[in-house]
């Protein structure tokens, strides 16, 4: 694809990066054959897609001669369904404590990943990105990397990230990585609160928000924040076809959305 203008080596934030990450944490979601075919058109000539069926986990990594991309499917659970089957218990992870349910389906995937990267990266820069569950499996395989295998990472971009670990977790995290993940917040996205952070969990990394109208504003105040996501729920009742305003922004669709938008402003 000769628009696709990814700056590889960098390890500042990109508005131009994130579109493409966020095409691509969309692009997991597809049947591997299919994503293959999309990540050819951006003359990724490289293809591999890992798989566990006990944990219904996907992901693929494709390269090119200058960088690999890796991201990890969310779930295609119905979103209503796996909220309410949300698990919120601890298990140690690396530097802390994470969800349990994000370690076992990561871990079920982990070994293969390691063992394509660790024979087939050969010095390329590394990006790693997904949506919804797949942005924790994509947080917590950064973190993997980082202090278990001390392997770079030029950057972590997520989408409709729920938390994925508790203050100590987050806190090593962003010590050694926060400068280069960056976790994107659709307006009154729901996965993004949850788990709650009453149940002692916290989210990672520098925050980029859309607000109702799909504007990218990353100078928004904490109290402007509240009343734009009040302002969407409004909209959302005045709605003629109401819907859940929070599971509308959790769309991937609607992010690659936003991202369009923003890359060009």
């Amino acid at each position: 694809m000769s628009d696709f203008d990814f700056d590889a080596r960098t390890r500042n934030y990109s508005r131009i990066n994130a579109y493409w990450l966020g095409k691509a944490a969309q692009i997991a979601y597809e049947p591997f054959d299919a994503a293959r075919q999309d990540m050819e058109k951006w003359g990724f000539t490289e293809f591999r897609h890992f798989e566990s069926k006990d944990t219904e986990t996907q992901s693929f990594v494709a390269g090119n001669d200058a960088m690999l991309m890796l991201a990890f499917r969310g779930t295609e659970k119905e979103l209503k369904d796996w909220l309410t089957d949300f698990d919120a218990a601890f298990v140690n992870g690396p530097r802390g404590m994470v969800h349990e349910g994000f370690m076992v389906a990561l871990n079920s995937v982990w070994r293969d990943i390691w063992q394509y990267l660790a024979a087939q990266r050969r010095g390329r820069a590394l990006w790693v990105t997904g949506h919804s569950l797949g942005a924790a499996l994509a947080t917590l395989t950064v973190a993997k990397l980082r202090f278990e295998r001390d392997e770079p990472v030029n950057g972590l971009y997520t989408f409709g990230q729920p938390r994925t670990g508790n203050r100590d977790f987050a806190g090593n995290f962003d010590a050694d990585f926060g400068s280069q993940t960056f976790r994107y917040v659709n307006n009154n996205d729901i996965v993004a609160r949850v788990p709650p952070r009453s149940s002692g969990y916290s989210h990672v990394g520098s925050f980029r928000y859309f607000d109702k109208n799909g504007n990218q504003d990353d100078q928004m105040d904490w109290w402007d924040k509240v009343v734009d996501r009040m302002k969407g729920d409004i909209e959302e009742i005045l709605n003629s076809k109401p819907g859940l305003d929070g599971i509308k922004d959790h769309a991937m669709t609607n992010y690659v959305r936003c991202l369009e938008l923003a890359k060009k402003s």
